[in-house]
């Protein structure tokens, strides 16, 4: 018999050690931190953490959502793109397995809790997959009655973070569908090209109604003009989910 579980949430930084990396892409890993055996985070698919640093003498925090799903024992994943431009983001790429790092939280986001709806749209950019990730990885696991919709937006096809995975989803779940946009595709791509338009949305989407929601993430202008669009589709603002 397993003995209960301790659910870890902390609102000051404290230290997690990073035991493994994983090359997602070119540019993103997956960091595993542990947790003791008997621990996990407390949070809902979606709940991100803070982590913080000292970097060029200030301290400096950014929100990260766990790829790995809630409950899970023993450590926890953040997935990271690497950015020139992203203080945090290049601090941790520079992390190797012993070093900790400071977090705080999990703290609350815009989350799934099951039950909320039975169709759920995904319209992410580039590293606004992140939020999305345990949150699908949920639903799939726990073979709830959920429609999933993917949109995902990306520069080229090596930037499409756990791709492989995406795939594989498609081949085992009738109930999860995936639509790429690609700023620079390949010769002989089929699915979108530029970038994600209102038509998309409409094509590749759940229609609006009181069981759908929609999950939108990714930089804040491609955030901007695509609640607007769906917006303009119906989709109410209460619907909107902006992790």
């Amino acid at each position: 018999m397993s003995g209960p579980v301790t659910r870890i949430k902390s609102k000051t930084p404290v230290p997690y050690e990073l035991t493994a990396i994983h090359h997602d892409t070119h540019d993103t890993k997956t960091f595993c931190f542990a947790l003791p055996d008997d621990a996990t985070l407390d949070r809902l698919p979606g709940d991100h953490l803070y982590v913080h640093a000292t970097i060029d003498g200030k301290p400096v925090k950014r929100p990260y959502t766990p790829s790995s799903m809630p409950g899970t024992t023993g450590y926890f994943d953040l997935t990271v793109k690497r950015y020139e431009t992203g203080a945090i983001s290049k601090y941790l790429h520079d992390r190797e397995p012993g070093d900790t790092v400071l977090m705080s939280g999990p703290n609350p986001g815009g989350h799934w809790v099951d039950g909320m709806a039975k169709k759920v749209g995904f319209v992410a950019g580039g590293t606004g997959i992140t939020p999305m990730i345990a949150i699908i990885r949920w639903i799939l696991a726990k073979s709830l009655a959920v429609e999933l919709f993917l949109v995902f937006a990306n520069k080229a096809e090596a930037d499409i973070i756990f791709r492989e995975e995406w795939d594989e989803d498609m081949r085992e779940h009738a109930t999860f569908h995936c639509y790429h946009v690609l700023e620079q595709p390949p010769a002989g791509w089929s699915q979108g090209t530029g970038r994600i338009t209102e038509a998309i949305l409409r094509r590749h989407l759940p229609s609006p109604g009181p069981d759908t929601v929609i999950f939108l993430c990714g930089p804040p202008p491609m955030v901007d003009a695509l609640e607007t669009a769906l917006k303009a589709i119906g989709h109410s603002e209460h619907a909107i989910i902006l992790p």
